[in-house]
């Protein structure tokens, strides 16, 4: 231990106005497990996340397997020695891949090749049994088995140094012992590799070598398991820890000791049953979730729910509160049977589960409140029912502070608290402490006891800890949506012949959950020939890495599919009829006061056009009034008395056009076209009566449209449409896949990786930019075969410009997700920013270089006015690529120049 693997000086690390890590200098020993130790919030994660080089070092010195963190070429180089595995269960894997796919996925970012690479993975995936599931998805793997598959991405690369954030939190015990004899014999076969964790369990801490009690953000002492024991003059790690902290934060972790809670009252026999669950089986298609699962629950009592990952706990409780509705079997709450639409039923319940589900963005007091209403407690009860719970939970201090900013200790006990908001008779917590602290869960348990021996609340409760499983009255063992065994902790330790309820949980589910036997002899890394190779500045393998995981991804998203492409079609018809500008058949009237032959003749000059349909005639002035108010009519004609006669006499007529003036573009073109007809009308007229159309100009104009004959707008507007559609759609889809890998945390892929961010954006932007050229295809086939617009240009033209397009706007949705950290900010202000200055400042309606003010210097720099160019010059004029090149190599010039944007402000380590 005399070398050092990691050397801190003087760190601090900021989040806003929360201090993370203060001024902490310390040397972690290499070849040795060390582990942090401490609650949550403590900083041990941000610690963790600037060793492994994932958070940008803010302040002091770190030195890593003997190099500057702080330096980006040094980052680059130790990246292959350096495996992390961040918090959550699989935060390093992509859940719609399988395991397969993404154990190859990180082998290529770390450049293996050739066989040695397929003996690397068999030989991990073996080790750790997954070798059956290898085509399983990750997401459908069982907690366990992520972390396992988590493990074995890390590994991959046989690293140095290994580092683990609660790789076991929300894993259950038998799980936990697996991974830590897995860890173990990583160790034994990798002599020299640092391992370092950090860990919410105690008893894990033990069997580490050396150890960084954290509180605060500050190092509160180092050493051996043994010697921080020694130091404190206690037993156990969780009172050593405890009598490190200040005197203040020792009183608020000890509190009152739920071993001094009374025990359950006894129930009488006569009484009924909180819970009665009879035969319990619920199937998806053909997996069996539950099978089979039988118990009673008197009031009053705190039931144990304990079991593996997976095996069922959460889908019981759900079909126990109504959410699920079982395929067989019956539940009664209360002696009725459960009815999820009987509110009375329902009140009777709390439900809190397993992750936090309250609103994030709504303070304590708010959420409170919200949940009293809902379950329609009265109004004059609510503010000192809030006011009570705050009390009772320890919440007072942070009634307004948002929701989503608490410590996870925190979150817990408000969400109990919205659990008990209404008083109700049983309530069902899912795994309400996975992740919290030994302090924190204490406290939480301290509520739980006070609520069932107190107030005689049955609490069913599912755990991963078995020092929780003895605080309840009992406890049931479930395996593989089965219970093996219900009774209470004590008879259970007896039955099984164990010394503690885990040993009992050990026991149990090992005789029914048996590792398979290892093919390999139990060797897990290939160091012969299986170390990566030294990271290059550019890597063709890590660039379509991520371009094949993007792709599959895509592929399997129902929902991202449906809006690439149907959305895209549906959009092209939405757009190509609602915004063209022809005016045709439109309803018009007459109001005929002269009732002459030439009258009936005018009306049916007008009625014979393409323009209009006549409606039935008008008869008063007050009919034409209401007629147009209301819509029905864009159009009406007064024909005053004596037109007939006038018009026979060649003396000037008069007629009163009223024009539906609410959309004043086509109200314009409504007249314009009455006017047109009339000249028209008149003319024919002279021409029958004198034989010739009178001279009224020394100059006659014949007029003729070069492009688009018919003047129909659809042939202008639908090649306008692409260029919307193709800037919109694949922008935003660009924007989503990056800002999802942030919500999701695989972006910490990215951050300790030997991938740049040119091969990230690349090998993400590669089926985006494949995905909007079929989009592109089907946008054509729509404009050609049901708009019926002609392709006058070439077809590979358009096709060229298309792909220089999509590359650009691709590279804009990836500009834009660099200011986004949710997916929905990144939809929002990628729809806005490119339709608005596509339909604005692009030519749609207006020639760009009719444009003034900004709109002027906009429209040049935005390369939907250069594809606009090029998509209506090849649909309508049948321009070649040498007629519009300097539209191409304008496009062309907002490729390099977005890409380099996105590199620019693309972060390589979280802040």
């Amino acid at each position: 231990m005399t070398d050092t693997v990691a050397r801190l000086e003087g760190i601090s690390h900021r989040y806003g106005e929360t201090a993370a890590l203060c001024d902490i200098t310390l040397d972690f020993p290499a070849g040795c497990m060390v582990g942090l130790i401490g609650p949550d919030g403590v900083g041990k994660s941000t610690l963790l996340g600037l060793v492994a080089g994932a958070r940008e070092l803010q302040q002091g010195r770190l030195q890593v397997l003997g190099g500057d963190m702080a330096s980006h070429r040094f980052r680059n180089r130790a990246a292959p020695r350096i495996a992390y595995m961040p918090q959550g269960l699989g935060g390093n894997l992509y859940h719609t891949l399988t395991v397969d796919e993404n154990i190859a996925f990180f082998a290529d970012l770390f450049g293996l090749t050739g066989a040695s690479r397929r003996l690397q993975i068999d030989r991990l995936l073996d080790a750790t049994g997954l070798l059956a599931f290898r085509d399983r998805p990750a997401g459908k793997l069982s907690g366990g088995m992520k972390q396992k598959l988590g493990l074995c991405c890390a590994l991959i690369h046989n690293p140095d140094l290994l580092i683990l954030d609660e790789p076991t939190t929300g894993v259950d015990p038998l799980s936990r012992k697996r991974f830590w004899d897995l860890i173990d014999t990583i160790r034994g076969q990798s002599s020299g590799m640092s391992v370092l964790v950090a860990t919410a369990y105690m008893e894990e801490a033990e069997r580490y070598d050396w150890l960084v009690a954290m509180d605060a953000g500050k190092v509160l002492a180092t050493g051996s398991p043994a010697e921080l024991r020694q130091q404190t003059g206690t037993d156990n790690l969780d009172d050593a820890f405890i009598a490190l902290l200040p005197d203040s934060r020792r009183e608020q972790e000890l509190g009152v000791p739920v071993s001094a809670q009374a025990t359950a009252s006894p129930t009488p026999e006569n009484s009924t049953p909180a819970i009665v669950a009879e035969n319990l089986t619920l199937k998806f298609g053909s997996f069996t979730a539950v099978k089979d699962v039988s118990f009673t629950i008197p009031k009053g009592e705190i039931f144990g729910f304990l079991g593996s990952n997976g095996c069922g706990k959460t889908t019981t409780m759900k079909m126990l509160t109504g959410l699920l509705t079982p395929t067989e079997g019956k539940v009664a709450l209360f002696g009725e049977p459960l009815n999820a639409k009987d509110l009375a039923t329902r009140r009777k319940v709390g439900y809190m589960s397993q992750s936090f589900s309250l609103y994030g963005e709504l303070t304590v007091r708010q959420n409170l409140d919200l949940h009293a209403r809902l379950f329609h407690l009265p109004e004059a009860k609510i503010a000192g029912r809030i006011s009570s719970l705050a009390g009772e939970f320890g919440l007072e201090e942070v009634l307004d502070h948002q929701a989503g900013a608490l410590p996870l200790g925190v979150r817990q006990r408000l969400s109990l608290a919205v659990a008990v908001v209404h008083e109700p008779e049983l309530l069902i917590l899912d795994e309400p402490t996975s992740g919290v602290d030994p302090g924190a869960r204490n406290r939480f348990w301290q509520l739980l006891m006070r609520l069932s021996r107190e107030d005689g609340v049955t609490i069913f409760i599912s755990t991963h800890f078995m020092n929780e499983g003895e605080r309840c009255d009992r406890i049931s063992l479930m395996h593989a949506g089965e219970v093996l065994a219900c009774d209470t902790p004590e008879a259970l330790i007896e039955q099984t012949g164990s010394d503690s309820l885990e040993g009992a949980f050990m026991t149990t589910l090992e005789a029914v959950d048996k590792e398979p036997e290892s093919q390999t002899g139990g060797t897990l890394l290939n160091k012969e020939g299986g170390q990566p190779e030294r990271p290059r500045a550019f890597s063709p393998q890590r660039l379509l890495a991520y371009g094949r995981r993007e792709a599959r991804e895509l592929l399997r998203d129902p929902i991202r599919m449906a809006f690439a492409f149907i959305g895209s079609a549906l959009l092209m018809l939405i757009l190509g009829y609602g915004i063209t500008m022809d005016v045709e058949d439109l309803p018009f009237a007459v109001l005929d006061r002269d009732q002459t032959p030439q009258s009936r003749d005018y009306i049916a000059a007008i009625s014979g056009s393409r323009y209009f349909v006549e409606q039935p005639a008008l008869s008063t002035a007050e009919e034409l009034e209401r007629r147009m108010r209301s819509g029905e009519l864009s159009l009406a004609i007064e024909i005053p008395s004596g037109f007939g006669r006038d018009m026979k006499r060649g003396r000037d007529t008069e007629l009163a056009v009223w024009v539906d003036g609410a959309m004043p573009f086509r109200g314009e073109t409504i007249l314009g076209y009455v006017q047109g007809m009339h000249i028209s009308y008149l003319s024919e007229q002279a021409r029958q009566a004198w034989g010739e159309v009178p001279t009224l100009s020394l100059v006659s104009l014949e007029d003729r449209y070069r492009y688009n004959q018919d003047f129909r707008s659809l042939d202008a507007m639908v090649p306008a449409v692409i260029p919307i559609l193709l800037i919109f759609i694949p922008a935003i889809l660009m924007a989503l896949g990056i800002v999802r890998e942030k919500e999701l945390g695989s972006i910490t892929n990215l951050y300790v990786t030997p991938v740049t961010r040119l091969e990230f954006l690349l090998g993400k932007q590669l089926p985006y930019i494949a995905f909007s050229m079929v989009s592109y295809a089907s946008l054509v086939l729509l404009a050609v075969y049901v708009f019926d617009v002609p392709l006058k240009g070439g077809l590979l033209t358009l096709t060229f410009g298309a792909l220089l397009f999509v590359t650009a706007t691709t590279a804009l949705g990836q500009v834009m997700s660099t200011f986004a950290s949710t997916q929905i900010a990144a939809l929002a202000a990628t729809a806005i920013l490119t339709i608005l200055p596509t339909v604005q400042f692009s030519g749609l309606t207006e020639p760009v270089s009719s444009l003034s003010g900004a709109g002027a210097w906009i429209g040049p720099f935005w390369p939907a006015t250069w594809f606009l160019q090029i998509s209506r010059g090849v649909f309508t004029k049948g321009l070649t690529l040498a007629d519009m090149q300097g539209a191409f190599l304008a496009l062309a010039a907002f490729i390099p120049v977005l890409t380099g944007l996105a590199m620019v402000l693309l972060r390589k380590q979280g802040r």
